[in-house]
């Protein structure tokens, strides 16, 4: 028989296949253990606790038979005025898509040299009613999003006011027609930064006006006022420092067209003197740095204030304010 010869190099060729399949184990085993350590330092949604900003709207909804809580206690500060005030959010999941709740609003105004409100008053009340209309996934580029409604039922006294201050309503049904979005995005150290962003359309009916009211009419004053349409849009970041703390900013930009004033002033003993007027537009940014600290994931705290600058016909205004934030 022949004896069998073997094809120069196989050795060679062998050995070099084993390497690289070696290598290729390597580097696989490398590329797992890396992406196993981004894993451990990308910071899960479970471990971020949040309150919320200051003033961005959420774009989530509750689950179905879930129940939202969160009171602000709040002092708009400007030139020669306190406006102490308390907003509560109370929030109710009638669908996993679909949130309603009640907005109670009572205030008090400290006048500097000046007469102070009489009392506690109830402001104008809000009822709220939001859809989802798509939900954040992980992995996914698509944002939550959220159409509200808002209506404001004029409960709040604002005529034949003894005292300017007792002013706290707008006399006025409103309706707010608005656009949530919320997302999330991973920072290169693995936290995560939640992101919001608002915008709202708010149009008034007319109010009746007699007397002393929250439109600067006189006590002879007989007319209506009839608001102007108003707009605001709102960007707001929440940066989850730890499971606990977290750090937010709200940017504002705000703008109102004009409210316009119509009838006349009928004192006493002389004829009645047609009145017009209009209030000039008004347009303003602000924004509001807070501190979130969260005790689990059910109960957390606010602490922020509000700044707005000025600007056209907008006078300057700093609120603190104070929020808890409980969900079940």
């Amino acid at each position: 028989m022949k004896a069998s010869r073997q094809r120069p190099g196989r050795p060679a060729t062998i050995a070099r296949r084993r390497l690289r399949s070696a290598a290729a184990c390597l580097l696989a085993l490398a590329a797992g253990t890396a992406a196993a350590q981004d894993a451990a330092l990308r910071q899960s949604r479970d471990d971020a606790w949040w309150t919320g900003p200051m003033l961005a709207n959420s774009a989530d909804t509750l689950p179905r038979g879930h129940v939202l809580v969160e009171p602000y206690v709040y002092d708009v500060q400007t030139r020669g005025n306190d406006g102490f005030g308390s907003r509560a959010y109370v929030l109710y999941g009638l669908t996993d898509n679909l949130t309603v709740g009640v907005i109670p609003i009572i205030g008090y105004n400290a006048v500097h040299g000046g007469p102070n409100s009489s009392g506690i008053g109830a402001g104008d009340q809000i009822l709220q009613a939001q859809y989802r209309l798509t939900r954040f996934r992980e992995g996914g580029w698509l944002p939550t999003i959220a159409l509200q409604w808002q209506l404001a039922v004029p409960i709040g006294r604002y005529q034949r006011l003894a005292r300017a201050a007792d002013g706290m309503g707008s006399g006025a049904w409103a309706n707010t027609l608005g656009l949530n979005v919320q997302t999330y995005f991973w920072m290169p150290n693995g936290r995560i930064l939640r992101m919001r962003l608002n915008a709202t359309w708010t149009f008034a009916g007319h109010a009746t006006l007699h007397g002393t009211s929250s439109y600067g009419t006189g006590p002879a004053f007989q007319g209506r006022a009839m608001p102007g349409d108003a707009y605001y849009l709102g960007l707001s970041g929440e940066y989850s420092l730890t499971r606990r703390w977290v750090l937010a900013l709200d940017l504002t930009y705000s703008r109102g067209e004009p409210t316009r004033i119509f009838g006349e002033d009928t004192a006493p003993g002389l004829p009645p003197m047609p009145v017009s007027r209009r209030s000039p537009r008004s347009e303003a940014f602000g924004f509001a740095p807070a501190v979130e600290y969260n005790f689990n994931a059910n109960v957390g705290v606010l602490l922020g204030v509000r700044v707005i600058p000025g600007g056209h016909h907008v006078t300057r205004s700093v609120t603190p304010a104070i929020a808890i934030n409980y969900v079940h």
